[in-house]
């Protein structure tokens, strides 16, 4: 097992070192970042010296939905046009539809701004290119939505917004919802072209995400606030090169995680502040055929400075992990006392995923009560999918290599539940300078793993 003095590492890497100007756009930046397994190094692009659009300018009008709108639009593209702009929102409410990226594009909130997005699911269409729970289909775009875009950002004090009339009724899922999720299943594990998989009908009411940054790259979401979410709250989908910092999130309705980095590379989240209605950080890598054929493992991620105010964990992995999650760093994380936690690192898979963890990271996390454990692994968690559809074909997730060191907690149920299975064990977990408060059911409750210690 290598060992690693894990107060050595000093994650703070403050070089920027000029990269290049990707396809006549924006410059960008690297930022190395060290972590146990490695230097990570992730480009963002510089937008200081572009030019500035004002979308009062571009005809946006307070309360007018179509025209700030169509102002946005207008502004996006003439930003991209140029090799690269800052769209400004202004002081004030800006009701709006959809928004599309374009490359080489920096939507800047300046303070006092909100950008309120409408309720109706009919501003979110046509249906883009997108995925739910791990598997792609074309749904509802997502509020905010960036389509193989490179060098893009959004920056400044402003705050993004979801009206959520429509989504929570939403919420519900009933019988045709249901029977929606088991053909969209079936449609992915047939491997039907993506094109076929339409999601949108008055019977499925698969939620869009809030952000989505799909099959982009070279992207910065620094300073804003987001309140309210459809479904998950930042989802990064296939990205690469992404760094979050400096991001309060509020949003407590169903599905309602802070980030999700899915099959994504090279991603640095600090200095942001969660308050959840699902886990705030959940990495994962596709369901079942996705991954498989997508081969595109989540890596090389560092979160670092957290502060989760609720969230049912600090960091969920899975359980959608097909394509595989490795390199893994949490360092640095709070959750303040009296948040609602189930756990600060969770672990979950089942016999359909496939897929592998490997090398994940805890450090210096400081928790109040728990309301199960510090550290929790369990290899059949199917939720809904157990009833909706049989297990077409069994693969195990190998997990192995899972260190946590210097991590203070308040009460717990357990300090660890590793549950694996007894035809492939979880291997190497490593566990130092643990304390927790009165531990209310058992220290440690194992099943099938091979090579824990504790020191």
């Amino acid at each position: 097992m290598k060992r690693l003095r894990f107060a050595s590492l000093l994650l703070i890497c403050s070089a920027f070192l000029s990269f290049d100007k990707g396809n006549g756009g924006v410059p960008v930046n690297e930022i190395k970042v060290k972590a146990p397994f490695g230097t990570v190094s992730i480009k963002v692009p510089d937008f200081s010296k572009c030019i500035r659009i004002d979308i009062k300018e571009m005809g946006a009008v307070p309360g007018d939905k179509e025209r700030t709108s169509q102002a946005i639009a207008a502004a996006i593209d003439k930003a991209s046009a140029a090799g690269g702009g800052v769209v400004v929102i202004p002081e004030g409410e800006w009701l709006t539809k959809t928004i599309h990226f374009k490359s080489n594009v920096n939507l800047h909130l300046n303070k006092g701004a909100v950008l309120l997005f409408s309720e109706d699911p009919a501003d979110y269409l046509p249906a883009v290119y997108s995925s739910w729970e791990g598997m792609e289909c074309y749904n509802y775009s997502p509020l905010i939505y960036a389509w193989q875009c490179k060098n893009i950002a959004i920056t400044g004090e402003g705050e993004l917004k979801a009206k959520m009339e429509v989504w929570e009724k939403w919420f519900a899922r009933p019988q045709p919802h249901m029977e929606s999720l088991k053909r969209l299943y079936n449609l992915a594990w047939n491997r039907t072209p993506v094109e076929q998989r339409q999601m949108v009908n008055d019977t499925a009411h698969l939620r869009p995400q809030f952000i989505q940054f799909n099959r982009s790259e070279n992207i910065l979401l620094e300073g804003v606030t987001i309140t309210n979410s459809p479904f998950w709250t930042i989802h990064l989908y296939l990205a690469k090169n992404v760094v979050i910092r400096k991001v309060n999130v509020y949003a407590h309705g169903h599905n309602n995680d802070g980030v999700d980095p899915e099959m994504s590379q090279n991603v640095l989240i600090e200095n942001c502040t969660f308050d959840q209605g699902d886990d705030a950080i959940a990495i994962k890598s596709g369901r079942n055929p996705e991954g498989w054929v997508l081969k595109t493992p989540s890596k090389n991620i560092v979160i670092r400075n957290l502060t989760v105010k609720n969230g049912h964990q600090l960091v969920a992995v899975g359980s959608e992990l097909s394509g595989g999650i490795e390199n893994v760093f949490i360092d640095s994380c709070k959750v303040v006392e009296g948040a609602k936690l189930n756990h600060l690192l969770f672990i979950k898979t089942n016999e359909r995923m496939g897929g592998f963890v490997n090398n994940i990271y805890a450090t210096n996390i400081t928790s109040g009560k728990i309301d199960l454990g510090v550290l929790g692994i369990e290899t059949d968690v199917l939720y809904q999918w157990r009833t909706l559809v049989p297990t077409y074909e069994k693969r195990l997730t190998p997990i192995k290599n899972i260190f946590l060191e210097n991590i203070h907690s308040g009460d717990v149920k357990f300090e660890t539940r590793i549950l694996g299975q007894k035809e492939l064990p979880i291997q190497n977990i490593s566990l130092k300078k643990i304390t927790t408060g009165t531990i209310q059911e058992k220290k440690h409750i194992h099943e099938n793993v091979k090579g824990f210690s504790e020191q």
